[in-house]
């Protein structure tokens, strides 16, 4: 009970990042290699203010979601929007659009290393134990977790509840179809990626509360965030929140029961299994 509480609060986490991650290549149709830079940001943002403005570090967020929501609408609007236009097929978007985001998550490496230096970073909120079932957790993880199923449960609400959210479902299953009742296509894949974007940095603060973190540590989280959309279905919320559960806790027992040096590893090796026996997601369609 004790591990599978565990890796509920931790795939509760790894939700906000790749449900953001999700929504991006959704409706933006952009598989955003540079999302983990903006968790980075995130978390960096609140150990400042926890650190440096002795604050509570969820203030930041008065401060990082619009802050990450404006950097990824400037993203998109000048440095690939220019790819979705000039794209002739989806397949020469995702190209064009990895190779971007990559160099740009390097770019905001760089950055990052420049401004912060190489060290490792962390603080101490919330560093008490509460009981449940038993068994104690820390209240940081158990607040984390809160705030991520609010995140969540408030984006699947917006997609399937909401006139706006059903323009952004309409823009995921076919743009062309979409534009020709009168939805914006590039103003609304403009906002949902940055919307995504300040949602993955809205999981950076959350886990910042809790994780040891350094300046290049986005592309771990990266990469996880890649695993959950693959595993959950690519552009489906419902999937990659279940995948991110699955994986928080498939990371936890391989932690517990072996060894936490195989978590990463771990990681991976599900993820080779959902390609090799069920390619379209959890809840995916196999295609005919």
């Amino acid at each position: 009970m004790q591990i599978l509480i565990t890796g509920i609060f931790l795939g509760g986490v790894y939700a906000i990042i790749a449900v953001g991650l999700s929504l991006q290549y959704g409706v933006s149709r952009i598989m955003n290699l540079a999302v983990g830079e903006m968790l980075v940001a995130g978390a960096f943002a609140a150990f400042w203010f926890s650190t440096a403005q002795s604050l509570n570090p969820y203030l930041s967020l008065l401060v990082v979601i619009p802050a990450a929501f404006c950097a990824n609408w400037l993203i998109y609007r000048y440095l690939l929007l220019p790819l979705v236009r000039r794209a002739k097929t989806r397949g020469q978007l995702e190209v064009d659009s990895i190779l971007v985001t990559f160099g740009l998550s390097f770019t905001l490496v760089g950055i990052f290393l420049w401004a912060f230096g190489g060290q490792f970073f962390n603080y101490s909120f919330l560093s008490v134990p509460v009981e449940i079932f038993d068994a104690r957790y820390g209240q940081n993880r158990v607040l984390a977790f809160v705030i991520a199923f609010v995140v969540c449960a408030a984006l699947w609400i917006w997609l399937n509840h909401t006139r706006s959210g059903l323009s952004m479902r309409a823009i995921s299953v076919d743009t062309r179809a979409a534009s020709l009742v009168a939805i914006d296509v590039e103003k609304s894949s403009n906002f949902a990626f940055a919307l995504g974007g300040a949602i993955a940095a809205t999981g950076g603060m959350v886990l910042s509360t809790f994780l040891t973190f350094d300046a290049s540590i986005g592309i771990v989280f990266t990469l996880k965030a890649l695993v959950i959309v693959i595993m959950g279905g690519v552009g489906d919320i419902r999937g990659a929140i279940v995948a991110a559960l699955v994986l928080g806790i498939t990371e936890t027992v391989v932690a517990r029961l072996i060894d936490p040096g195989l978590t990463l590893a771990a990681a991976y090796v599900l993820f080779l299994l959902i390609l090799l026996f069920r390619p379209q997601g959890l809840f995916g369609r196999a295609q005919t």
